[in-house]
C-alpha cells in the first residue's frame, strides 16, 4: 500500500514526465509479468471525466495495474460511481483519491447553456448529469463573466462539488479517511498545456 502523500508524489512525477514527452514505456512489460492476472493494488484512484482528450493513465504515465480509473461526463459522483471507489479504497488499499476535471469541458458547457436557456435539448439520461453539476455552479453563469471566465470557474467548482460527495456521502471513506490516511484532492487537466493541477 502506498501512503497518500507517496502516491500524489508519483502522479505528479508522471505528469512531468507526460509534459517531458517521455512517458514510461510499459508496453515491455507484459500485464502477466506484473502479476495482475490474480490481483490488483492501484495506488490511486481517479474519478476523471469522459473527455476523450483526457487519458488518464498517459496524462500520468502510468501502466495496467497501478490506477483505479472512474471515467463520467464531467466527473460527477453518483452511486455507481462511489461503490466503485469506495471498492478500491476498501478492497484494493489505495490511499489517494483524486477527482480530475480539465479545461474546455463539454459537460459543464452544456451545463452553462442549460442554466442560460440557451440550450435544453438533451437526452434523459444526459439530463441527469446536468442535473447533477447545476446546483454546484449556477452562481457563476449570473456573475456577468465572460463565457471563458464562467467555463473556468464552473470547472473548479465541479471538481470541488465531487470531492465534497466523496468526502461526506460514504461512511467507508470517511472512516478510511479518519484511520488510514485516506487522502481525496481536487485536479484540473489543461488542454492546451498538457499539465496537471492540483487543487489542494
Amino acid at each position: 500500500m502506498l501512503e497518500s502523500n507517496k502516491a500524489l508524489l508519483r502522479l505528479k512525477e508522471g505528469n512531468k514526465e507526460f509534459l517531458a514527452n517521455n512517458p514510461k514505456k510499459y508496453a515491455a512489460h507484459p500485464v502477466a509479468q506484473k502479476g495482475l492476472v490474480t490481483k490488483q493494488e492501484p495506488f490511486a484512484i481517479i474519478l476523471g471525466c469522459s473527455d476523450s482528450r483526457v487519458p488518464v493513465e498517459i496524462v500520468f504515465s502510468q501502466g495496467p495495474g497501478d490506477l483505479f480509473t472512474i471515467r463520467v461526463a464531467g466527473n460527477i459522483v453518483t452511486s455507481s460511481q462511489l461503490g466503485s471507489i469506495e471498492l478500491a479504497a476498501e478492497k484494493f488499499g489505495a490511499r489517494l483519491i483524486v477527482v480530475l476535471g480539465h479545461s474546455q469541458c463539454g459537460a459543464i458547457k452544456e451545463t452553462i447553456e442549460s442554466i442560460s436557456g440557451r440550450h435544453n435539448n438533451h437526452s434523459p439520461n444526459f439530463q441527469k448529469i446536468i442535473n447533477a453539476i447545476k446546483p454546484g455552479i449556477s452562481e457563476f453563469v449570473s456573475a456577468g463573466d465572460s463565457i471563458e471566465k464562467t467555463i473556468e470557474k464552473s470547472v473548479k467548482a465541479n471538481i470541488q462539488v465531487s470531492v465534497d460527495k466523496l468526502s461526506n456521502n460514504s461512511e467507508i471513506l470517511s472512516r478510511l479517511i479518519k484511520r488510514d490516511d485516506l487522502k481525496i484532492i481536487g485536479a484540473e487537466y489543461c488542454l492546451s498545456s498538457g499539465k496537471v493541477n492540483f487543487l489542494d
